[in-house]
């Protein structure tokens, strides 16, 4: 097998599963994009054989009979339904190619149908979110204030009434102080200051915000890890990644049910994606981080909007909170994902690596009538 620096830069930065069978069907290599596709790392993997993982009578390999019974035969299918062992089917298009210098070995590439169009609904999603700026800072104006006028109003009548009559006022200090909160939030997308950035280890975050979960709202729930402890650093702003993770984190442990609830968070590493980052450059953002559960998944109707202010499927959710980690995202010059289906949710973000900011260049001046 080529250990070539360029096929390994070549393979690893393919956005398509890459997968080497041998000529006894075992896997022989895979490249990130497969162990994220797959859901195995590539150490698992190199010990199974494809069809224990497609299935003796998949689709799959049938095409890699085809493939194999002639030298350099490649055979597809688009649009084919593809199922995986705890996983639901997912719509693929599949190629698969025998290798000329490898005798009995094919090459399979997998393409999922939906990559192009959820990053292009990322890009929509930042603009949704920044679309509530203005409204934001026009509601912490006109109502904020008068709000609190009110609530201070209802506390001074309370004073004066009976204890038999203050229910009402009770009420309007509570309706005063949820609308309040409500405002809060809708605050956060005023906020056009950059992200102050530094260097960000992701899993010192997300063991803060598990704990955080673990000891509050996903006290129910059973939480598993599977990290890559060789991920460098991100670039970030500590404080609001851990209210991405933690936003991601509750609405995960509420779909989860309360008798069985999971959630998995997994991170890795993914080079070849490449997004258009706040400085206006394009940067890579192999960073990866899954957050997965297994409640009932998103509602068919609200999939493609799910990032959208205000849109919610919780009878008394605001619409808010994943809308706001869109936009932190944008921010960090990272991308959000979301999955689901019947059974299974993941939202996937990328996020770019952190390097040393480049020193300001010196002006160069010279003097007038300068000898040397």
């Amino acid at each position: 097998m080529s250990t070539d620096p360029a096929f390994e830069a070549v393979w690893n930065a393919l956005p398509q599963a890459a997968l080497i069978l041998d000529e006894n069907d075992r896997f022989s290599r895979v490249n990130g994009a497969a162990e994220s596709f797959l859901g195995l790392s590539a150490r698992a993997l190199v010990k199974r054989r494809a069809p224990d993982v497609f299935g003796q009578s998949s689709r799959v390999m049938d095409l890699v009979g085809q493939a194999r019974r002639g030298a350099g035969v490649s055979v597809g299918e688009h649009g084919m339904e593809l199922s995986l062992p705890d996983r639901p089917p997912r719509i693929v298009d599949l190629h698969v190619c025998s290798l000329t210098d490898m005798p009995g070995c094919a090459l399979l590439l997998i393409h999922p149908q939906s990559i192009a169009e959820r990053m292009d609904r990322s890009l929509t999603h930042r603009a949704a979110a920044r679309s509530v700026m203005g409204l934001s800072a026009m509601l912490a104006h006109e109502i904020k204030n008068p709000l609190a006028g009110i609530s201070g109003a209802a506390q001074l009548l309370e004073m004066q009434l009976g204890d038999g009559e203050t229910e009402l006022c009770e009420l309007i200090r509570e309706e005063a102080d949820r609308v309040a909160k409500l405002l809060e939030k809708v605050e956060q997308f005023g906020d056009n200051r950059p992200a102050a950035l530094e260097p960000v280890n992701i899993h010192d975050v997300l063991d803060k915000a598990k704990l955080s979960a673990k000891s509050g709202f996903g006290q129910h729930v059973r939480f598993a890890e599977e990290f890559d402890p060789s991920l460098p650093p991100t670039a970030g702003d500590p404080d609001q990644l851990m209210q991405v993770f933690l936003n991601l984190l509750k609405n995960a442990a509420e779909a989860a049910p309360k008798v069985g609830g999971m959630i998995t968070i997994r991170t890795s590493y993914r080079p070849g994606i490449r997004m258009a980052a706040p400085s206006g450059r394009r940067e890579s953002l192999p960073l990866q981080v899954l957050i997965s559960d297994n409640g009932p998944g998103v509602p068919d109707a609200l999939k493609r909007d799910i990032f959208e202010p205000f849109v919610t499927s919780k009878a008394t959710g605001s619409g808010l909170g994943l809308a706001l980690v869109s936009k932190i995202m944008a921010d960090h010059g990272g991308v959000i994902e979301c999955e689901s289906d019947p059974g299974w949710t993941t939202f996937r973000l990328l996020l770019p690596v952190w390097s040393e900011p480049k020193p300001a260049a010196k002006a160069k001046t010279r003097k007038k009538g300068a000898t040397a």
